[in-house]
């Protein structure tokens, strides 16, 4: 029988080549043609924004990256795979007579190209893409600023840990990996060729010297590398999270028994890396083995167990002492992070400790005359049913909140813009023309006082009463003389191309601008043509790289594209912030603003975040950001990732215009250093804090971001204690609330509320953004502190802290609204009205009032109950006060004035000269008592008499009605209660 010689690769056919080398470049057009496409149109849209200079920087950074990286890794793997090649034993003994490997080392001899090279290649490759990833991390370390801050362990400015070290353990983990895929290159290219030989000596088994030379300069190497590593662990340290559950960074046991182990194993490191390397000489292959074994116990011995045992028997005994200096390193670290240090955050304590002076609340208009009553959560379908002109128009589920100054005064304004809402889109619209070339942009500002509403509302089922009053700036009003003249808040183009509801389509994009008649929907019988900017589709090649980025064919081939049209995407303001500043975490949630010269411009927050920075508290920034405003329906506010951050600025404050979709990033933090790094790295991409503050409309209407002021409370709950002791006990936590307005069975945390009330330290009516904090324990509600931070510009970012008398109980948000709704005085309407209708509580506001009242408002709202009809109005206003004389008293009315009257707080200082509703905070006050209603005076006249004879019987009727369950009888009544308080009224008159 003869003896089968080597196996052969199989050769194919012509056609079988073309046919493979067609199928493999249709498979490389389908992954790389994407990607082509990707790269032409996104240098297009950043070129039409005016960012292509951020593209480029980011775009040439990768491939610089990629192309080092790829290259590096592929001549070190290629030549670990030739250095095996070419030290190959010309004649390779087999034991059994029969050489397992020779077919296939025929195969490679055969074609050595293929498998010498490609494996370089393709190793290069995937080395470079994973490294193109990291272009932050090298920019940032290329450019990185200096805090002019030192950490107190290694007296290392912080820019070494945030841009210096990430890079360096960047290099590191990268080259760990490459050292390991050489060595197993070479290790299997030493088989194949016979350098190793599996078996004892007398089969033949071993080691070629080439083999050991190879392998062991390759595991010395890694050795040297890992030393390089326990040098840079050090670092690492004052980030750890070994006491996590009560603070972060190094720890008694890390500084003095984890640090000098890193020491101890980066000499050992070294020390066995040498040994490989005298193995190499002395030809002995014990040496190395050795080493291994010295170095696996030592990690073990002294990097795990040495630890281990300091921790147990040395600090944990004694942990609050051990602990001591390095808590007190946290709390200075975590307070300098995120901007909740002395410089920042005031400090007033025992709050409400002497009672409230009368005359002060009562003096306290700045606050009594803005008490918002409009709920942004929940009056969202009454701007749908009464400002919605067309159905294909929507407003988000949760409206903004923003401050005008309005005949000097400054006010609250509930605001939306009217948006094109994809989810509303009729059967007639869903065709591609209509969705993408006719519907194309909204129409309208909406503004509606915060502290008013038409009238009081006097019955469950009327139609009026209790609805928002509406400023409207749309095509119909905006070019009126009227409006010129009398309209408090001015807007000059009214069309909405860029805003949330629009980008919730799939894809967003618009096709505008074609000339040919005005095709785009204004108006019943009118058209309009976007004249604002878009990347062109005026030739055929852009309208089939579009075609292909949408898969859309209707781009390539429809006849309503002409050489004037453009395309506009990325219409959420988010989004298009986002792209042209990568580096940024945006705000969840933006809102629309009208600037001076008539624009409406969405206005976004962003932050510059690090992952690290010694000894500051991580937090989860999605956590941290969850709250009871994420049940509000149809919200278009996002969540944020979910990752865990160690600093946090509201650096940068961006504009969107709504018309236009320029984009401008305002520098707003002037001492971050991030901020200035990414400034270097980008330069002229982020206009100066100069830039912004000659627009003063603008910083007129920044808001403090919500985002972060929730970060900052989440951390001031713990960091607020400057005491290690009492630090480390955690007997003086506070906890956030959980909403009591809600049906919130998860317990999500309140919200924080933006409004206008009386600034902490001048005392001026100021906008700002506040929340409460309660005494931590799972049944603890009762009030801790008070938090507000300022948005206006004089003193915008500066937090006061009201703390409240650790000695005594206050009432909390939860146990105040509990009081408000058992209350005797809601009790029996409550049995009334929610049979026939739907309750709705508002947003439970938290009001300091003169030096020491604290105040509780809280809106109640009523819809009908019949689908398709829910219309939400206020119907009453709850408050809860506790007076000078220690009584806790409920209001409960159809007006603040007459709530507050209730409290014995004066209604007059709801009052506002030149409003245009009859009365601040509702229209008509309700009066307190048959005697005498809230806001009129005693003086006697037979027609006052009668008058308050009249209330009296009506209110008389009320309350029978309400005893009887007679919900027909209760709504007559309050009609007759209403017709005698106008009739008292008309007598001041």
């Amino acid at each position: 029988m003869g003896e089968r010689g080597p196996a052969t690769m199989p050769t194919l056919s012509r056609r079988s080549k073309i046919a493979i080398g067609v199928g493999v470049a249709i498979l490389v057009l389908l992954l790389v043609g994407p990607r082509i496409v990707g790269v032409t149109t996104d240098w297009m849209w950043f070129s039409q924004v005016g960012f292509s200079s951020v593209y480029s920087r980011i775009v040439w950074t990768r491939v610089a990256m990629f192309l080092v990286a790829g290259i590096v890794v592929g001549l070190i793997v290629f030549a670990a795979l030739a250095a095996a090649y070419r030290s190959r034993p010309v004649f390779v003994p087999a034991s059994s007579g029969v050489d397992p490997l020779a077919r296939y080392r025929t195969t490679v001899m055969t074609h050595l190209r293929w498998f010498s090279v490609a494996p370089a290649v393709l190793v290069g490759v995937l080395a470079g893409l994973v490294a193109q990833g990291s272009w932050a991390t090298l920019q940032l370390f290329w450019h990185g600023e200096e805090f002019g801050k030192t950490d107190p362990q290694f007296n290392l400015d912080i820019s070494f840990y945030a841009f210096d070290l990430p890079f360096y353990r960047f290099l590191l983990n990268f080259f760990f990996v490459v050292v390991v895929v050489a060595f197993l290159g070479n290790l299997l290219t030493h088989y194949v060729f016979g350098g190793i030989r599996l078996g004892n000596g007398r089969s033949g088994g071993g080691l070629t010297v080439a083999a050991r030379v190879q392998l062991g300069v390759l595991a010395g190497i890694f050795l040297l590398l890992k030393a390089v590593a326990y040098w840079f662990d050090r670092y690492a340290l004052l980030s750890g999270d070994r006491r996590g559950d009560i603070f972060m960074g190094g720890t008694n046991t890390d500084i003095n028994a984890v640090l000098p182990s890193k020491l101890i194993l980066m000499a050992i490191a070294i020390i066995c890396a040498v040994a490989f390397f005298a193995g190499i000489v002395m030809r002995d292959l014990r040496i190395p083995a050795l080493a291994t074994a010295l170095m696996l116990l030592s990690a073990l011995a002294i990097g795990v167990l040495w630890p281990a045992a300091v921790e147990q028997f040395s600090v944990k005994p004694n942990a609050a002492q051990k602990e001591r200096d390095y808590i007190e390193r946290n709390i200075t670290a975590t307070r300098d992070a995120y901007g909740i240090g002395s410089d920042n955050v005031t400090y007033v304590p025992n709050w409400t400790s002497k009672p409230p002076n009368p005359a002060a609340v009562n003096s306290d208009t700045a606050t009594l005359s803005n008490i918002r009553i409009l709920d942004p959560n929940v009056i969202s379908p009454v701007f749908t049913q009464r400002q919605r002109p067309k159905s294909f128009y929507g407003f988000p589920g949760q409206l903004a909140v923003d401050r005008y100054r309005v005949d000097g005064r400054l006010r609250d304004y509930v605001v939306a813009v009217r948006e094109l809402d994809p989810a509303n889109y009729g059967d007639n619209i869903q065709n591609w023309i209509n969705k993408h070339t006719v519907y194309t942009h909204g129409n309208g500002f909406i503004a509606a006082p915060a502290n008013t509403v038409d009238e009081a509302a006097s019955q469950t089922d009327s139609d009026r009463g209790g609805f928002p009053i509406f400023q409207v700036s749309d095509l119909s009003t905006y070019q009126t003389d009227k409006y010129k003249a009398e309209a408090p808040i001015k807007v000059k183009q009214p069309r909405i191309y860029y805003g949330e509801l629009i980008a919730k389509v799939n894809p967003d994009y618009a096709i505008v601008g074609s000339v040919g008649g005005d095709k785009e929907y204004d108006s019943d019988g009118k058209g309009y043509t976007y004249t604002g900017p878009g990347v062109s589709l005026g030739n055929w090649f852009n309208r089939f790289l579009y075609s292909v980025k949408y898969t859309e064919r209707n781009i390539l081939l429809s006849n309503a594209i002409n050489e004037n049209s453009k395309i506009i995407y990325n219409r959420d303001p988010r989004d298009r912030v986002k792209k042209v500043a990568p580096w940024l975490t945006v705000d969840s949630k933006t809102y629309p603003a009208v600037m001076a010269d008539g624009s409406i411009k969405w206005i976004v927050d962003g932050y510059t975040t690090l992952d690290n920075y010694p000894y500051a508290q991580k937090t989860s920034l999605q956590e941290a950001t969850t709250d009871a405003q994420d049940l509000t329906p149809g919200q278009t506010a996002r969540a944020q990732a979910n990752r865990q951050i160690a600093y946090a600025r509201n650096s940068v404050k961006a504009t969107v215009d709504a018309y236009s979709g320029e984009v401008e990033l305002y520098q707003f933090d002037t001492k971050d250093p991030v901020l200035k790094t990414w400034m270097k790295v980008f330069p002229g991409s982020v206009k100066s804090r100069a830039e912004f503050d000659k627009h003063k409309d603008l910083a007129e209407h920044v808001r403090y971001p919500e985002d972060l002021f929730k970060i900052q409370r989440a951390l001031l709950a713990k960091y607020h204690v400057s005491d290690p002791d009492t630090f480390f006990r955690s007997n003086d936590l506070w906890s956030v609330p959980a909403d009591p307005t809600k049906d919130n069975p998860g317990k999500l945390k309140q919200p924080p509320y933006y409004f206008t009330a009386a600034d902490p330290t001048t005392k001026e009516a100021a906008f700002q953004l506040t929340t409460v904090m309660s005494v931590y324990g799972e049944n603890q509600k009762a009030l801790a502190a008070y938090l507000t931070v300022a948005s206006d510009p004089k003193n915008y970012g500066k937090i006061t802290i009201n703390t409240l008398p650790s000695d005594t109980q206050n009432v909390g948000p939860e146990q105040a609204q509990e009081n408000m709704k058992n209350s005797t005085k809601l009790a029996g309407d409550r049995t009334l009205i929610e049979g026939s209708t739907k309750v709705t509580y508002g947003n439970l506001l938290t009001l300091p009032v003169g030096d020491n009242g604290l105040l509780y408002v809280e809106p109640m709202y009523i819809e009908s109950k019949t689908a398709g009809a829910a219309l939400p109005k206020l119907y009453r206003i709850l408050v809860y006060y506790t007076g000078p004389d220690g009584i806790s008293r409920i209001g409960y009315d159809s007006t603040v004035a007459g709530a507050l009257a209730q409290v014995r707080i004066d209604p007059d200082k709801v009052t506002v000269p030149g409003s245009t509703a009859p009365v601040e905070g509702d229209a008509t006050p309700e009066p307190s008592t048959p005697e005498t209603p809230a806001g009129t005076s005693n003086g006697s006249s037979p027609q006052r008499d009668a008058a308050v004879k009249a209330i009296g019987a009506a209110l008389g009727t009320l309350r029978d009605a309400q005893t009887k369950g007679d919900f027909k009888a209760y709504g007559d009544a309050l009609a007759n209660l209403d017709k005698a308080v106008k009739d008292y009224e008309a007598l001041g008159k």
